[in-house]
């Protein structure tokens, strides 16, 4: 089963303005992975991390529904000392203390898959390629180039 972690980048894009094409097509290939989560096709996986960084969300009806994508998750990552660790080491080479926190966390989980819509952060982990543990991809990219090859 994959193992699927979803960055609050990506959570959030269902909410953007959606006359943008780039984020009307990422909405949508997030939208086919949430689903293959709730067909327990593959596994959601959420951490403090995440539910640190959706506790920010002043908007009650979206905090709401990310709550409830978030309720698919069979597997919650709980910050201990080796993801502190982790996540300071991140944070010294440029990673933002929440996305050092997400690597951190989907590390320790042996996540298959982080996913992102941040330009920034998918960049900056292309430059510490050799050093991250775990894939990073845009969701767009992942669910096109994924389902072709598994034939999904």
């Amino acid at each position: 089963m994959i193992k699927i972690y979803l960055d609050v980048c990506c959570l959030n894009r269902p909410f953007d303005d959606q006359t943008q094409a780039r984020i009307r097509l990422e909405t949508e290939a997030i939208i086919i992975i949430i689903n293959k989560c709730k067909t327990n096709n593959w596994q959601l996986v959420t951490s403090n991390a995440i539910e640190t960084e959706i506790a920010k969300i002043s908007n009650r009806e979206k905090l709401k529904q990310i709550i409830e994508i978030l309720s698919l998750a069979t597997t919650r990552i709980l910050v201990n000392e080796t993801i502190t660790q982790r996540t300071l080491e991140l944070n010294q080479l440029g990673f933002s203390p929440y996305d050092a926190a997400h690597i951190a966390s989907a590390e320790y989980g042996k996540i298959d898959i982080l996913l992102t819509t941040d330009d920034r952060l998918l960049n900056r982990s292309l430059r510490y390629f050799d050093i991250i543990k775990i894939q990073l991809a845009n969701p767009l990219y992942w669910i096109t180039n994924f389902t072709e090859k598994k034939g999904d």
